[in-house]
Parts: structure tokens; sequence; C-alpha cells
């Protein structure tokens, strides 16, 4: 009876310890927080307006959509839903090429393989099964079950290859799979909870992803050992959602409390929080542009709001929906945002440039600066700044009127002038429509007009 009193008395007083030490951390933490996010982001530009549209509406489910992912190909969408079915669709036709009846409802997790030729899926089945896709046979002939979690299987992804996958699950742990055999790789315990999502970090060797709980609680984990290297806490509610910056050095999420938050690595904190006393609605799902500037989230209240993740201030408000927006995604090259609802169906939105003589757009999505003349484009942003290689050739480009062919096409290829080895730190780039002169100025509109009435347009 002494020796049980005696090791509770030694638990309270280390966990006493333990609380004592916390806070003095915490003391610390404060004493470098000098400055806020949004104060040192005063300088950039305001972007006052984002003229995105909805293009396409994807109909097929049954019931609730409660996943997508888009393919490599920058094409086609992978999405999942309460009815059992895992539909692969082309967001540009609308079209289904495939439509899979899994043996369960609640397909909560769907991913795209980086290949493309392969997708996954669980749900309440507790697995997690790949399927290769091929149009000259049925896609569930060669089905493989890869793994198998003790609950269900919340999300998944594959970690830069065809030959792993990693899951998350209900049982409060991720796995790490070999497609092939289907063996375990790596278990990664540390939740206290559901854990409800998950992403790799944008590094090619890809060893990092986080993770986010019911715990309300964000991990860092190294995929090598199998250990949590970073722990980050704030939310008051279930975490829905994580993604990575594109830097690789913060984290947003998404909770049911009603906000997003930004964590960032190196400071090891939050940093900001996204979140007005309007909105009292859950966040389901989070995304960032392809330069980091705009963070997308979707809420219970049927819509999308869009953040400049630096002034940590509302951009614009994207509605359509008609239900709870469960999912949404940047497509990989950023010229179109997908979402999908519990009203069944998925979206794609897209930018309609403005037709106030601001058509000159250095990258898929347009934002207009009130009052002048020139537009800035945050979300396909990667050069350096304007005196960089890169951009000096896009200079002579728009004055030969040379974008009348990118215009055109459907792959964005005007991306390609941008020079890789100058990217570092994604900035506002614009181009002044004064420096034209006015026939390729005319030229310009014209190739514009004409890649609005492409492939995204209706008919």
């Amino acid at each position: 009876m002494a020796d049980g009193e005696s090791k509770a008395e030694t638990v309270e007083v280390l966990s006493k310890e333990a609380e004592t030490l916390k806070a003095k951390l915490e003391e610390e933490r404060q004493k470098l927080n000098d400055v806020a996010l949004s104060t040192v982001a005063e300088r950039l530009e305001v972007i006052n307006y984002l003229n995105i549209k909805p293009r396409r509406v994807l109909k097929g489910h049954q019931a609730k959509v409660l996943c997508s992912d888009w393919s490599p190909d920058k094409r086609h969408i992978v999405s999942s839903s309460q009815d059992g079915k895992m539909i692969i669709w082309d967001a540009f036709t609308t079209n289904k090429e495939h439509a899979v009846t899994m043996p369960t409802t609640w397909v909560m997790a769907c991913a795209y393989a980086p290949s493309g030729n392969l997708v996954a899926c669980g749900g309440l089945d507790n697995k997690v099964t790949v399927y290769p896709l091929s149009l000259e046979e049925d896609v569930t002939v060669k089905k493989k079950t890869v793994g198998t979690h003790t609950s269900y299987t919340s999300c998944c992804t594959f970690p830069n290859s065809d030959q792993q996958i990693l899951t998350g699950s209900g049982d409060s742990t991720c796995a790490l799979w070999d497609v092939e055999s289907g063996q375990l790789l790596q278990n990664f315990h540390g939740h206290g909870s559901d854990v409800m999502a998950l992403d790799l970090a944008p590094s090619e060797t890809g060893n990092t992803f986080v993770s986010g709980s019911c715990d309300k609680m964000v991990l860092i984990w190294d995929m090598r050992t199998g250990q949590c290297v970073q722990s980050f806490e704030g939310h008051q509610s279930d975490i829905n959602s994580v993604k990575f910056h594109p830097s690789g050095d913060a984290v947003a999420t998404g909770s049911d409390d009603a906000t997003c938050r930004l964590f960032d690595l190196r400071a090891d904190k939050e940093v900001a929080i996204y979140t007005k006393e309007s909105i009292i609605f859950g966040v389901n799902s989070v995304d960032f542009s392809v330069s980091g500037r705009l963070l997308f989230a979707g809420y219970n209240d049927y819509t999308i709001n869009v953040w400049d993740s630096l002034k940590c201030v509302r951009v614009t408000l994207l509605y359509g929906h008609e239900n709870r927006v469960s999912c949404l995604q940047v497509s990989p090259d950023g010229t179109a945002l997908s979402t999908g609802s519990w009203d069944y169906t998925l979206r794609t939105h897209e930018p309609l440039c403005s037709r106030r003589g601001l058509e000159v757009c250095a990258g898929p999505i347009c934002v207009e600066a009130e009052g002048q003349d020139r537009v800035t484009c945050p979300l396909a942003l990667h050069t350096v700044g304007s005196e960089s290689k890169g951009v000096r050739e896009r200079q002579a480009k728009l004055r030969e009127g040379a974008l009348q062919a990118a215009w055109t096409s459907s792959s964005n290829e005007d991306a390609e002038w941008l020079n890789e080895e100058e990217v570092e730190k994604p900035i506002e780039v614009s181009q002044s429509l004064s420096d034209l002169a006015t026939p390729n100025r005319n030229i310009i509109i014209e190739s514009v007009e004409t890649w609005i009435q492409g492939p995204w347009s209706s008919d």
C-alpha cells in the first residue's frame, strides 16, 4: 500500500515539474514573438480582387462526396463518396472514365499515384486498396488490398513513388505500406485520437510528412525512423485538414473550431490565424496556391474562403455548392481549383481575366490591382524578381506578341518561360501595360480572349 502511495506521489511531482517546464518554454517562446506575420507583410501589395469563376460541375455520385485528388496529368480527378463509389473524371469534358463500386459505403480517402497509372482508396472497410487504371479492361480485375488498419482509413497518399503508400486511420496511427507485397514498412504512433489528414513535405526525397488529428495536435514525422520530430498545438477542436506550404517551411491547418492556422517549422510555433468573427462554421479542407500566397479553405457553410496567407485577411468568397465543402485541391499546375461537397457534386473553378484593359497575366489566376494599369498573379509566381533572366525573357515575349499560342494551350505551356534554377522565393511579379506598344497590346488581348474561349469554356 505504501509503495502504491509513493508511486502516486512521484507521478504527481513529475507531472507538476513537467507543467512548470512547459510554462517556462512557452515564456521563452513569447520573448521571441516580437512581431506578427501580418505586420511584416504590410509592405506587400494588397490583393484587391480575385476573378475566379466556377467552370464545370461533375455530377454522378449518389451521396456525399468525401475526398478528391488531381491526377499528375492536370486533367483527371478521382473522387470518393458515401455512396461507396470511386469515380475517375475527365475534368475538361466532365465525362466519367471509370466508376468503381467499393465493398462498403463511406469511401473516405482516395489518391492518385505519381505516375497517374494507379489510384488508391479506403474507408470504413479499414483497408487501403490500389487499382491500376486501364481503358482496355475493368479496373477492379487487378485491384490489390495493400494494408489494413484496426479502424477506418481516413486519408492516404503516395510518397513520391508508386511503390509505397502512406495512410492515416481512426485507430490513431499512420502507416507506410509497400504496394507490391502489402508489407507494413513503418508505423507512426503519437496521436491520441483519430488521424484525419496527412500531407507530404514538398521535397524530392519525401522523408517528412505532417498529420492532423481529433486530438487537436499537428505532428511532423520522419518516415525513415517512424518518430515524431515536431509537434504543434493551438486548435480548440478536431483538425480536419493539413497542408504543407510550397516552401516546405510551414504547415496550414483547418479545424472544426472555425479557424485556419499557419505553423512555422523554423520558428516552432503558430505564426498566423485566419478567422473572422462572422465565421462560425468548421473548416474541412485547405490548400495553397502554387506560390503559397493564397490559402483556399472549404467550410461547413457551403463556401470556399480565399485567404491572403501573409496579410491574414480574406481576399474573396467562392460560392456554388449547396452543402458543406468536404474537400478541395489546387491542380498541380495551379490553373484550377477543384471542390467536392455533400451536395453530391464536384466543381472546378478557373480564372476569368478582367475585361477592363487588364488582360495581360503572368500566370493562371489573375489579381487586379485596383486603380493601376497592371495585374499580378499570386497563384503561379515562382521567379525571384523583375530583374531575373526569366522575367526579362517574359517581357520580351510580351513585346513580340508571342503569348497568343501559349494562351490557347490548355496545358498552360506559357509557364515554361520560368527558369527553374532561379527559383528562390515566391514574390509578386507584375507587367505594366504602358510598357507595351499598342499593336502588341491588342494582340495580347485577342490572345486572352481566345484562351477564355478555350477547353474550359462552356459550349
